[in-house]
């Protein structure tokens, strides 16, 4: 990251092929309309994808993306139009457009003309992995296939899959200098598929997050082989899941997923200034147990989730959305924080520079209690411990939400015993929060694999939990 100007200009116009002149052309197009506020988006990213099957390489891909976004804010009213260049010839037209589009004869915000850079640097990537050779990469590959296929002789296939990108952005806007940042993204992920008896179970696992090769040092490709491998073998002899209305432990760590879905989006700041969320207007109001304390934090170095700066070029920062079951705060990107009167707190995000950006996760998590995992399972005397879960569903307007989980287990009399399948979740997220009854200390961060759907877009995020028991929530299953 840097901050000297003679440095960043160069940076501009060696990455990007534009000068701070260029920007403030484009701020002056976009501002022809009038308007209260605009900025400039632009990104240069490489992304390549490998995957293993059958023990050999069957696909692999790099691709170059790069264009320009454009917004002008007017009140309430956003204009947005974007170029898949990074050519002023091109961008110069869109900018025009963003303002025409936001159709305001208002007074022009002026840009100012100095800049900088973000003072952190959240993912010092030694090696990002889309820069090395081929060779590194596919010893990873072979690794996780090796280990898969020898963890049991019922792993029937086995699919390893290592994405990479490395993605340049600049933002810069009327309030604020221009902002540089360069932002590495590595997912690893294994599935295995166990057979037997004309039965079929599936097993994925992974990790990663803004890290490069040095990540597999200390969780190597057979790490994540071992447990795929270890969940599809597991699911072949687990017991159909029961069904009814019973109390719930989530393990530490992917769990928090259910906190992401359930009660994270009902707390991005558009859904509530739109009386949209269930949690709208709640401010200073109990929303959960008093042993939920709730934060949004895109400083974790490293996470899937953190950013230097969000895609509106605000720092990120840890933001306390529920402390003790009270509801603090929401997630502000620069348009709603306008609106409300407040600051933006590094939730501004964007899929791409082919779209505006809105409030958005970046690593989402409850905050450790005072229980032990232990204390929390021998409490229970019949119910469900869930550790893994796959897909979900959530009505952002009323909080209910379907979850399936692709690891569980019943609790019998204070004790973990046999796996289940087919168990799924279904409850009211900000009524779920009202029934924690214990909260352990032993808060984890899932793996680095979330992505978080949005309005069509999608971003990388990060979850977490400490073991939590929900006093009763329903689980739909096969069983009574």
């Amino acid at each position: 990251m840097t901050s000297g100007k003679t440095e960043q200009t160069s940076i501009f116009a060696d990455r990007f092929g534009v000068t701070l002149q260029d920007l403030d052309r484009l701020l002056s197009a976009a501002f022809t309309k009038g308007g209260d506020y605009a900025d400039v988006y632009l990104e240069y990213r490489t992304r390549e994808m490998l995957a293993l099957e059958e023990g050999m390489l069957k696909s692999a891909t790099k691709s170059i993306f790069q264009g320009a976004g454009v917004r002008v804010i007017a009140g309430d009213k956003t204009g947005y139009a974007s170029a898949d260049s990074l050519e002023m010839s091109e961008i110069l037209p869109a900018a025009t457009m963003a303002g025409t589009i936001a159709l305001n004869a208002g007074p022009s915000s002026r840009p100012h003309s100095a800049n900088r850079g973000s003072p952190r640097n959240l993912y010092p990537a030694v090696q990002p992995l889309v820069n090395l050779d081929l060779a590194p990469k596919l010893h990873l590959l072979e690794e996780a296939n090796g280990a898969a296929r020898a963890y049991d002789a019922r792993i029937a296939e086995v699919r390893v899959v290592l994405a990479n990108e490395l993605k340049h952005v600049l933002v810069y806007s009327s309030e604020n200098p221009a902002v540089y940042d360069v932002q590495p993204l590595t997912v690893f992920q294994v599935s295995c598929i166990a057979g037997m008896d004309g039965e079929r179970q599936i097993g994925i696992k992974g990790g990663g997050g803004r890290v490069g090769l040095e990540f597999f040092e200390a969780k190597p490709p057979s790490y994540f082989a071992r447990n795929a491998a270890r969940q599809a073998v597991l699911l072949l002899s687990a017991r159909e899941a029961p069904a009814g209305p019973m109390p719930v432990v989530l393990g530490p760590g992917w769990p928090g997923i259910l906190l992401h879905e359930a009660v994270g989006h009902g707390l991005e700041a558009d859904f509530n200034r739109k009386n949209l969320s269930a949690f709208s207007g709640r401010i200073g109001q109990r929303v959960a147990s008093e042993l939920c304390s709730v934060v949004d934090d895109g400083t974790l170095p490293g996470r899937r989730g953190s950013l230097n700066v969000d895609d509106e070029g605000n720092p990120t920062s840890r933001t306390v959305l529920i402390e003790n079951g009270i509801l603090r705060h929401y997630m502000q990107d620069a348009l709603s924080a306008r609106l409300a009167g407040t600051a933006p707190t590094g939730n501004g995000r964007r899929e791409s520079y082919a779209f505006a950006p809105m409030p958005r996760m970046t690593n989402t998590f409850m905050l450790p209690g005072a229980n032990s995992p232990e204390e929390i399972i021998r409490s229970v005397d019949m119910g469900l411990y869930a550790v893994d879960f796959g897909g979900g569903q959530v009505d952002i307007t009323n909080g209910k939400f379907v979850f399936s989980a692709s690891e569980a287990y019943l609790i019998e009399g204070g004790r973990i015993t046999a796996p289940v399948k087919g168990a799924t979740l279904i409850g009211n997220g900000p009524e779920v929060l009202t029934r924690v009854t214990m909260v352990g200390n032993d808060l984890a961060l899932d793996e680095g694999l979330g992505t978080c759907n949005k309005d069509g877009q999608s971003v990388a995020v990060g979850v977490g939990t400490p073991t939590l028991k929900i006093g009763e929530i329903t689980v739909g299953g096969t069983r009574r």
